[in-house]
């Protein structure tokens, strides 16, 4: 979808873009796959903030999704793409033969009417779900399983695809969008192509009202606090940091300090990172 720009009529304006949603289909959700979704503004199960600056914004209701593909071999027709307000990607609502009806993740090029399955023996064409093992090397895919039957978790999000490096030893090697490249089990499930709305990376957001709409609240840098707020704060004027490295407001290192677990488990399907090393 292309970026839709305005005439500057205001100075947020003249800063925004939206993407174009003339190519979806102008329908409202399919109830039977609509389920409630509650704010819980950034608190846990003890009403205790875990993620700041989040709350407000749009009531949504959550639209379920077939991360599985599951009914194999069994052809599906596109009704509608639709807008989800819960992901970056479009869905697609498919019906199939035997009636029933699910959202997937809409690929980059699919159009209402076309058709999609899902299977061993399914086409190498967009949209189409097949495992690992039965997709040809070089492939651009995504919604890719972890682990076989689970669900799809990987390169899921607006414009993102993982490309099939190679088959050995019943593993598949991917290259991720972040640039890593990792084994997954050859029988875990992916679709074929790339996820639709390529252009949502581009969108300039323009004003901090549409933020607010989203359900984010403001932030504020730690160097404008004071030192009793955060570790940054306190100084006259502009002040630097005062530390050997930035810190978060509880001071444990931040910016580019490594959060992973030294020993995980997946390490051993991990060929490269994604920081080249």
């Amino acid at each position: 979808m292309p970026i839709t720009n305005y005439k500057p009529t205001t100075n947020a304006r003249r800063n925004m873009s939206v993407t174009d949603y003339t190519g979806l289909s102008k329908v409202a959700p399919e109830k039977s796959l609509l389920a409630s979704k509650k704010n819980h503004s950034g608190r846990n199960s003890y009403g205790r903030i875990t993620v700041r600056h989040r709350g407000g914004g749009n009531r949504k209701k959550y639209r379920i999704i077939d991360f599985k593909r599951q009914k194999a071999d069994m052809p599906a027709t596109v009704l509608t793409l639709e807008y989800d307000p819960n992901r970056s990607a479009f869905i697609a609502l498919v019906q199939y033969e035997d009636g029933e009806k699910r959202y997937i993740i809409a690929p980059h090029g699919l159009k209402v009417g076309d058709v999609v399955v899902s299977g061993a023996s399914a086409d190498i064409k967009p949209g189409n779900a097949l495992p690992l093992a039965n997709i040809p090397t070089g492939t651009f895919v995504h919604n890719v399983e972890l682990y076989p039957g689970k669900g799809a978790q990987l390169a899921r999000a607006a414009g993102n695809m993982a490309q099939l490096m190679a088959k050995e030893n019943g593993m598949a090697l991917l290259r991720l969008p972040s640039g890593e490249l990792r084994n997954v089990p050859a029988t875990c499930m992916a679709t074929v192509g790339q996820v639709s709305n390529i252009d949502h990376e581009n969108v300039k957001i323009g004003k901090a009202g549409r933020k607010r709409h989203m359900g984010w609240r403001p932030t504020v840098r730690g160097s404008v606090m004071n030192p009793n707020d955060h570790p940054h704060g306190g100084g006259e004027g502009k002040s630097p940091i005062g530390h050997p490295g930035p810190m978060t407001p509880w001071g444990k290192p931040a910016l580019g300090y490594k959060t992973r677990a030294h020993h995980n488990r997946s390490d051993k399907f991990i060929v490269k990172r994604r920081n080249g090393k």
